[in-house]
């Protein structure tokens, strides 16, 4: 089990036929519940700093390592980490708690599968909050296809599908490496190099801007992959082309309020008609790059209170 001084102890939920590892502060009757959802690669400790400030403010503050992280489980079918699973954890994890519907907050690829929440499962969702990741409508093919046309076949999500085994590999033999690297802050404008990133990043002695957090920070993430390898978190992605075909038929457009904080130095480009589909959105952004609750976490915290406030 996961402990750390300054993190609620975890509890093993067991949901949608998975188990779960979920830190929860607050308590039940204190106010509405609000789950907080981690990206790639990351962990329920990037909400380190959010989920005290949360629960002071009055909110029942859910926060699991999802299916494929930490010490919740981590299947070895790739179907299981589809669209349809991640957000049955979700609906399944309020069912446990008695909650009809919740706050979601996501960050990066917590943000599709909150996304996607008020997709599949709209009337389990009160309000939506996302970080860096905007929502994603269906291309007009599959998105793998579509990124690969795009963006090439370096791009990583086109790399993850097209060679599966390769980059779970080297991730799994330079854990270390690979996370100290792409946890970074203020990161120069420079040209992208030559192949594909993650496994540059896997690779490279030479990391470009500032440390994101401290050592002892960074070993809770270090120590979490190199026990559980990176094959389940990366299948989130070889479901891409299978979530298109799920989401074929579910009306786009996402009427929930919603509040999108972009990092204005995050090379995610923003959503040009992010208003045409999410039309209750309200759209902020913060001075930094893609980690955006760990980089600035008391803005962070503050505008996701003040949003709820309002």
């Amino acid at each position: 089990m996961f402990h750390h001084p300054d993190f609620p102890s975890p509890k093993l939920i067991c949901v949608n036929g998975v188990t779960l590892e979920v830190f929860e502060a607050g308590h039940k009757t204190a106010g509405p519940p609000i789950v907080l959802c981690h990206g790639w690669p990351e962990h329920a400790f990037s909400w380190r700093a959010q989920i005290p400030k949360l629960a002071a403010a009055g909110y029942h503050v859910i926060v699991p390592n999802q299916r494929g992280y930490g010490n919740s489980s981590n299947p070895s079918d790739v179907s299981a980490f589809d669209i349809t699973q991640l957000t049955g954890d979700l609906a399944c994890l309020l069912d446990h708690f008695g909650y009809r519907d919740a706050i979601f907050v996501g960050h990066d690829w917590g943000a599709n599968v909150v996304w996607s929440m008020a997709l599949l499962h709209p009337t389990r969702v009160r309000k939506i909050i996302n970080l860096a990741l905007p929502y994603q409508p269906r291309t007009p093919k599959p998105w793998i296809e579509f990124m690969e046309e795009v963006m090439g076949s370096d791009n990583y999500f086109v790399h993850f599908n097209r060679h599966p085994g390769v980059a779970d590999a080297v991730l799994d033999a330079n854990t270390g490496r690979f996370l100290r690297n792409l946890f970074r802050k203020h990161l120069p404008r420079v040209p992208p190099e030559p192949g594909m990133l993650m496994l540059n990043l896997a690779h490279s002695k030479r990391p470009y801007g500032e440390p994101l957090m401290r050592e002892s920070e960074l070993a809770v993430f270090i120590d979490s992959f190199q026990k559980t390898g990176f094959t389940g978190s990366i299948n989130w992605y070889r479901n891409l082309d299978q979530n298109w075909h799920t989401l074929a038929d579910v009306d786009p457009v996402i009427r929930h309020p919603a509040l999108m904080i972009y990092g204005e130095q995050d090379s995610i480009p923003r959503a040009q008609n992010l208003s045409d589909l999410v039309p209750n959105v309200e759209v902020i952004s913060l001075d930094c790059g893609h980690w955006i609750q760990q980089e600035k976490p008391k803005e962070t915290t503050e505008a996701i209170l003040n949003w709820l406030r309002d």
